[in-house]
């Protein structure tokens, strides 16, 4: 066995199990064993499971990005301090500076990219396996060779095999063109959502200084190329496969709306609309990011209309200021 295959065998057999375990539910509630939707729904069941247990780690990535936020005034301080030093003294005094702050603060780049670095072996598990039980191959767990050939060999809606994709369909003679309108359906809602999803941190989700920023270009381009990777992964994929992908799309499009409605990042529009709503509620923001009603917040905190002054005529004004000097 290989060092990959070492590192993801017992993902494997956790998802194996879960799939299993899934499989072995909807047929206990009276489905079928052999048909396609028992098994459609038990690829649904496991992304829902593995992307559930990985939400503690989506929100420890989203606390990483605010906190870059928060320091990212000071990092551009400390880049301008050292802008044009070019010698090993002040290269490494800005590296010096740059990591104290990373400290002061608890924060790095890395433990931002370190929860995607955590899922993508776990991901990857996912669609190996999903990829082998369509060829009916046995797993390394819990799905042995009956069951990898009974998903093999499932149908959806008894006309569209699980384990053929877009390309395969075309290619046959006669062509599946039931598995082909699937496929092509599947397609469409899954650039949809990822469309949506990115769209949500674009118009929502961006301070105005990110907006302002090259990389909000950047953001705008991939708004509309990430969309059409689907076009060519839905051509190739087996049509199991693009119901892991799909429901993982919707999971994604949701847990964003989710987080850009009660963790929108300070500065954006998302934010503002945020602090409209709590006020509406009688509550207010913290500082600390915390949420506590205007009745408890700090004097200074709270903010009190100024009443509107009236117009004040020169007679009455003269009037006020000779009796403020008839009372001294």
């Amino acid at each position: 066995m290989d060092i990959i295959g070492t590192i993801l065998w017992p993902l494997k057999w956790a998802v194996e199990l879960l799939l299993v375990g899934w499989h072995l539910l909807w047929t206990a509630i009276g489905l079928d064993p052999a048909a396609g939707l028992t098994w459609v729904l038990s690829i649904v069941g496991l992304v829902l499971v593995v992307r559930a247990a990985l939400i503690p780690l989506f929100i420890k990535q989203i606390k990483s990005q605010r906190k870059m936020l928060e320091i990212a005034p000071q990092m551009k301080k400390v880049q301008e301090k050292y802008k044009g030093k070019r010698d090993q003294a002040s290269r490494e005094a800005m590296s010096r500076e740059t990591m104290e702050l990373y400290k002061k603060h608890g924060t790095s780049p890395v433990s931002g990219c370190l929860p995607l670095l955590v899922q993508m072996p776990i991901f990857f598990a996912l669609f190996s396996v999903l990829n082998d039980a369509q060829k009916s191959k046995a797993g390394v767990g819990p799905l042995n060779e009956t069951l990898a050939v009974q998903f093999g060999d499932a149908n959806l809606f008894g006309i569209a095999p699980l384990h053929t994709s877009m390309q395969a369909a075309l290619a046959g003679n006669p062509v599946n063109w039931a598995v082909v309108v699937i496929a092509a359906i599947m397609v469409v809602l899954m650039c949809a959502s990822q469309f949506i999803t990115q769209l949500q941190i674009v118009s929502k989700n961006m301070s105005a200084e990110t907006k302002a920023s090259p990389q909000f270009k950047q953001q705008r381009i991939l708004l509309y190329i990430l969309p059409f990777v689907f076009l060519f992964s839905g051509f190739a994929f087996p049509l199991g496969v693009m119901f892991y992908w799909l429901t993982s799309n919707a999971w994604t499009m949701i847990q964003q709306f989710l987080v850009i409605r009660n963790m929108p990042t300070p500065g954006s529009d998302a934010a503002k609309a945020r602090e409209e709503r709590l006020a509406r509620k009688g509550k207010l923001l913290t500082p600390n990011g915390d949420v506590i009603s205007i009745s408890e917040a700090p004097v200074e905190e709270k903010k009190t209309p100024t009443q509107r002054q009236q117009p004040m005529g020169k007679a009455r004004a003269k009037k006020q200021q000779s009796n403020g000097q008839d009372n001294k």
